[in-house]
């Protein structure tokens, strides 16, 4: 069982920074693969990228595009997506989740997130 809590949404003007954070309330990360989602009103819940146990990552290239970079913090039980260069087609709901394999369909997680707003002005 592992709850996850979302935060570090807000609203950024074009071009700034932003990063959200996805903390273990319960449970942990460990042996899982942490998964970042967003979705926009109208539209499929969207792959960014995901972090193994291990390390490895992997990024959705066509959305992100090197602009995002996720990253861990085992002290604070804590996943974090960094966010730059941000875009007005980057304003969604950001989703954090937790799985036992690594893959870009939102099927492949089991725990998820409640979910953050990013809202970018142009």
């Amino acid at each position: 069982q592992v709850q996850l809590v979302e935060s570090g949404g807000g609203l950024v003007q074009a071009g700034g920074s932003l990063r959200l954070s996805c903390v273990a309330s319960e449970g942990t990360f460990r042996n899982y693969v942490t998964g970042w989602f967003r979705q926009a009103p109208g539209k499929e819940r969207e792959f960014v990228g995901a972090l193994t146990w291990s390390g490895y990552s992997t990024y959705n290239a066509d959305s992100v595009k090197g602009r995002f970079t996720i990253s861990r913090d085992n002290a604070k039980n804590s996943v974090y997506l960094q966010m730059t260069s941000l875009r007005a087609e980057d304003t969604a709901v950001y989703y954090c989740a937790a799985g036992r394999t690594l893959g870009s369909a939102p099927m492949a997680y089991s725990y998820w997130g409640q979910g953050t707003q990013v809202t970018v002005s142009s």
